[in-house]
C-alpha cells in the first residue's frame, strides 16, 4: 500500500478514531487503525470490540492499493508533529512508513486480514427517529445514567420503542431521567445502550442518520461514517411504576433563579434542605462541616403550612441545564418520598435526602 494523503484531514480523522481504541493492552490488535486504499479511496477504522467506527477519505492519491494497521494513538502523535501539507504512507514488510520531506518514521503492522469485522447492515431493520431528536434526547438523559453499576443494564440508557411514542430512560437509582417522543412506530421493542456509546454518539453525529439494530449492535449511518456499538443484554428496571401516579403540590419555578440560588449554596454543600414556605423558598446547606450558606428567591408557593425536604443539589441542576424553558414545574407528595421535576417532554424523578 502507498498513499498520499493531507496531514490536517489524516489527523482529523485519527483522532476522531481514538476513543474506539484498545489502551490498556498494545498487543492487541484493536489498539490499531485499519487502513485500507482502493481505487481513489482510503478506509479508516477503529474498535475495542464495544464499539467501531469507520469513514472512507476520497480525496486521497492511491499510488499501490493494499492494507495495513497501525497503532493508533502513536500514528497521531506523529501525524501531529508532521508540517501542513502531503503525507506519505507506505507499507514495506511488516512496517508502515510514515514519510514527509526529510521525515520518516516506522510502525509495526499487524497482520490487516484479522483486524475485526464490522456488523452489516444489510437487511437490518431501521429505527425512524429524527436525528436531532435522538441525540437531543440522548443528552438530557445522560447525566442520570449510571457508572461501574453491577447491574450492567443501569450502566447504559434504555431506548423504549411503544406503539405510539419512544421513552428515553436513564436511572442510577437515586434519580430516574425520561424523554418521551410521541411518534407512532410499526412495532414495540426496546434496546439498551451504553453510556461510552452515547457520549460518542453526541460527539459524532448532528444531523442525517440511518439507524439499524438487531439483538446485538445498534449500528449508525451518516455521510462516510458508520458507527457502532455493542448493546446491553440485559431486563431494565420496571421505570413506569416509578413514576407518581399523582402529585399533592404542584409548583412552576423560575428555571435563572433557581440555578441561582442552588449554585450559591453548593459552594458550602451538594446537599441542600428546602424549607417551602407561602410566599418563598429557603435554601440552606446540609453541610457536616462548619460551614453554612443561605439564600432565598420570593415565589408563591400552594403550601399552607411549613414543608421541609433536602435534596442532592446535583440532580437538580442536571435537570435545569438540559431544558430549554425559563420555567419548569416541580412535583411533590411527601418530604421522604420521589419528587418530579418536569419540562415540556422532560421529566426526572429524584429520590430526597432522609434528615
Amino acid at each position: 500500500m502507498k498513499i498520499e494523503i493531507n496531514k490536517s484531514l489524516l489527523e482529523q480523522v485519527l483522532a476522531q478514531m481514538q476513543p474506539f481504541l484498545e489502551k490498556k493492552d498494545l498487543s492487541q490488535i484493536t489498539s490499531h487503525v485499519y487502513l485500507e486504499a482502493n481505487q481513489n479511496e482510503l478506509l479508516i477504522k477503529a474498535t475495542d470490540y464495544e464499539t467501531g467506527l469507520k469513514t472512507a477519505i476520497t480525496d486521497v492519491k492511491v499510488i499501490n492499493p493494499g492494507n495495513a494497521t497501525a497503532n493508533g494513538k502513536k500514528l497521531l502523535d506523529i501525524v501531529r508533529i508532521l508540517k501542513e501539507g502531503e503525507v506519505t504512507l507506505s507499507t514495506l514488510d511488516d512496517t508502515l512508513q510514515i514519510t514527509q520531506n526529510q521525515s520518516k518514521f516506522k510502525l509495526p503492522m499487524f497482520d490487516a486480514n484479522e483486524y475485526p469485522k464490522f456488523p452489516d447492515i444489510d437487511a437490518l431493520p431501521q429505527i425512524d427517529i429524527k436525528a436531532g431528536e435522538f441525540i437531543a434526547s440522548l443528552k438530557k438523559i445522560t447525566p442520570a445514567i449510571d457508572t461501574n453499576n453491577p447491574k450492567f443494564e443501569l450502566n447504559g440508557a434504555l431506548i423504549d420503542i411503544k406503539e405510539d411514542k419512544i421513552n428515553f430512560v436513564a436511572t442510577d437509582t437515586r434519580r430516574l431521567a425520561i424523554v418521551t417522543l410521541e411518534q407512532t412506530m410499526e412495532k414495540s421493542f426496546n434496546l439498551i445502550i451504553p453510556k461510552k456509546a452515547i457520549i460518542e454518539i453526541q460527539k459524532l453525529f448532528f444531523d442525517d442518520i440511518t439507524m439499524y439494530y438487531d439483538e446485538t449492535y445498534l449500528i449508525i449511518k451518516s455521510g462516510s461514517y458508520l458507527f457502532f456499538t455493542k448493546l446491553i443484554n440485559g431486563k431494565f428496571p420496571d421505570y413506569e411504576r416509578i413514576i407518581p401516579k399523582s402529585l399533592n403540590y404542584t409548583l412552576t419555578l423560575p428555571k435563572d433563579k433557581m440555578v441561582e440560588a442552588i449554585k450559591q449554596i453548593t459552594i458550602a454543600s451538594n446537599e441542600i434542605k428546602l424549607t417551602f414556605l407561602k410566599d418563598r423558598i429557603i435554601f440552606k446547606s446540609l453541610s457536616q462541616e462548619n460551614i453554612e450558606a443561605q439564600t432565598e428567591i420570593e415565589i408563591p408557593t400552594p403550601f399552607e403550612e411549613k414543608f421541609v425536604m433536602a435534596v442532592n443539589s446535583r440532580y437538580i441542576l442536571d435537570f435545569l441545564n438540559n431544558i430549554d424553558t425559563t420555567e419548569f414545574t416541580m412535583g411533590i407528595n411527601e418530604a421522604e418520598l420521589p419528587f418530579e421535576l418536569a419540562s415540556q417532554n422532560f421529566i426526572t424523578i429524584v429520590m430526597p435526602i432522609v434528615i
